[in-house]
């Protein structure tokens, strides 16, 4: 149970940006992507996330570090920008 909370938190970070890149989006690019588009732009930003979280994890040894969350937001706005092309 206690690693099932630990790996959560974890990957929480992520999945929030993920959430917000992909709400924001159409207000940004004035679109409006259907239910798919949305649900594939939160997938694929929180998988890309979890990545950048995951080689902060192991780059620094340990995880909450500031510049691991600045390479997470750049990392999923860059393939939330790609993913908009």
């Amino acid at each position: 149970m206690s690693l099932t909370v630990h790996l959560l938190n974890f990957i929480a970070p992520a999945c929030a940006v993920a959430a917000w890149m992909a709400l924001v989006a159409p207000l940004l690019t004035r679109t409006l992507p259907g239910w798919r588009a949305w649900r594939r732009q939160f997938l694929f930003n929180s998988l890309i996330g979890t990545c950048v979280l995951l080689l902060g994890l192991l780059w620094f040894g340990n995880d909450g570090k500031v510049i691991t969350y600045a390479a997470l937001v750049l990392a999923c706005a860059t393939s939330q920008w790609l993913l908009t092309l």
